[in-house]
């Protein structure tokens, strides 16, 4: 295979179903456990402090070792790293299934979440690889769909498994799914091993970045709950803040850092790494959001995850034409379109009162969904393009860990907003809540909109002033 070119005709599309599969059963197992958070407290005796834990250490130790596996990948090879994430996720998996207690429940989530880590750094490494440039967005594309649809099922998925099989069920599933997964990659993905890149790791650099973004995300992961001037919460921020800030410093001076800042210096890549995390921002602050206004409505669990997946449907329909078109006509018209149409579902779910119709609100959702599923394909697809081949890790690893912390953020702005509107007004006021929320956020992902189109613009007179 030809690295600059990509696969044969035949082999990309067996790259294309190997990724697929790890990235259907990553989000998965993501929507299936968050769905079944009650019937995991009430089977393991523990409180609903304890049981979160459960999703928080999974988010913590994703975003926090993201950077750490993607320049892993960059080093040893994309294939043996992705590899080695499939086989520890069906260890861990196996392993959360036979957990006695949600201590060992937590524990076993933090592996998984580091195989988790090294699927997600790798995957979009390995696509762009074995796709030319001309078929990048539409690769990307379609495997947004597969994460599109590990979201929709797993929770209808996980009701039915829980009820007839037990609990433990939701985790033994992924099993069978990653040993076929592991099997396809290591028979289709084709080995990299960069020679020019050096073998040196960044130790120090690693450590400051894993511990200093695992305080900046647990502050504002915990921070609505425990309050935002705790001692706890601001000795958090600002051991987040020296870190990360010596991280920085150490990566400057090193000559085989971790993350290599010259990225950044790419308007194109440091725009699209900003546009990818203000629109998960958005995204998981309706999710956050709307379930307490659908519970406040009367609707029951099953009803409301219903409304819920309006959001990803969209989400799958639109992607991979979404991903096709910025192939031909280039990413800045996806990325603005999508940019802007989620910023208009956004606005119009800020709307909703006691009286508004399900439909509408679905119909806001659906809005968003497929303002988001125009967006990420085409956005990926620039961000990866604006790396060079050797560091395509570490743009992979970049670009989801703006996912998970865009995630964080939108839990932790938007639970601020709501908890903060509820304390003045009284629990009567969630519609008001819910819709100051979202015009925050709407307003955000507006300026992300206007921001990328003006990037584009002075990207675009560039090129034709070098040509």
């Amino acid at each position: 295979m030809d690295l600059r070119t990509g696969a044969a005709d035949g082999a990309k599309w067996a790259v294309l179903a190997a990724v697929g599969v790890g990235t259907f059963m990553s989000a998965l197992d993501a929507s299936i456990v968050n769905a079944l958070l009650p019937t995991l407290g009430r089977a393991l005796h523990t409180s609903v402090a304890g049981i979160e834990w459960v999703v928080t250490v999974y988010l913590l130790v994703v975003s926090g070792v993201l950077l750490i596996v993607g320049r892993l990948g960059d080093l040893r090879g994309h294939k043996d790293v992705y590899v080695a994430g499939f086989l520890g996720f069906v260890l861990s998996s196996a392993l959360c299934g036979l957990s006695p207690s949600v201590g060992w429940l937590v524990a076993f989530r933090a592996v998984q979440a580091l195989s988790a880590a090294m699927l997600y750094a790798n995957a979009p490494a390995i696509l762009v690889q074995s796709f030319p440039p001309s078929e990048r967005g539409r690769a990307l594309g379609l495997q947004a769909v597969m994460t599109y649809l590990g979201l929709a099922v797993g929770p209808p998925l996980g009701g039915l498994l829980a009820t007839h099989l037990g609990w433990q069920a939701v985790f033994y599933v992924n099993v069978p799914v990653g040993l076929v997964g592991s099997w396809l990659s290591q028979r289709n993905v084709a080995r990299d091993k960069p020679a020019e890149v050096p073998p040196g790791f960044d130790f120090l650099g690693a450590a400051l970045f894993f511990v200093g973004l695992l305080s900046l995300l647990l502050a504002l992961n915990q921070g609505h709950a425990w309050g935002w001037t705790a001692p706890s919460i601001v000795g958090l921020l600002v051991t987040a803040a020296v870190l990360l800030g010596a991280f920085l410093l150490v990566e400057n001076r090193s000559e085989e850092p971790m993350l290599d800042l010259s990225l950044f210096a790419s308007r194109v890549f440091s725009g699209a790494v900003a546009s990818a995390m203000l629109s998960y921002v958005a995204q998981f602050a309706v999710l956050f959001l709307l379930p307490f206004y659908l519970a406040w409505r009367g609707l029951t669990a099953d009803t409301a995850g219903l409304v819920l997946t309006s959001q990803p449907a969209l989400m799958m329909v639109t992607a991979p034409f979404a991903g096709t078109l910025s192939d031909r006509f280039g990413t800045r018209g996806p990325v603005v379109a999508g940019l802007s149409l989620l910023s208009a579902g956004l606005f119009s779910l800020s709307f909703v009162g006691p009286s508004t119709p399900i439909a509408l609100v679905m119909l806001g959702m659906g809005l968003c969904g497929f303002g988001f599923g125009a967006f990420v394909a085409p956005n990926n697809s620039r961000l990866l393009g604006a790396a060079p081949p050797n560091r395509r890790g570490i743009a992979s690893g970049v670009l989801a860990g703006s996912r998970n912390v865009g995630m964080v953020l939108g839990v932790g702005l938007s639970g601020a907003v709501y908890t903060t509107v509820l304390a003045r007004a009284g629990p009567e006021a969630i519609p008001l809540g819910v819709g100051t929320a979202l015009r925050v956020v709407a307003a955000t992902t507006a300026l992300a909109a206007l921001s990328s189109y003006f990037e584009g613009k002075i990207a675009d007179e560039r090129g034709r002033a070098s040509r």
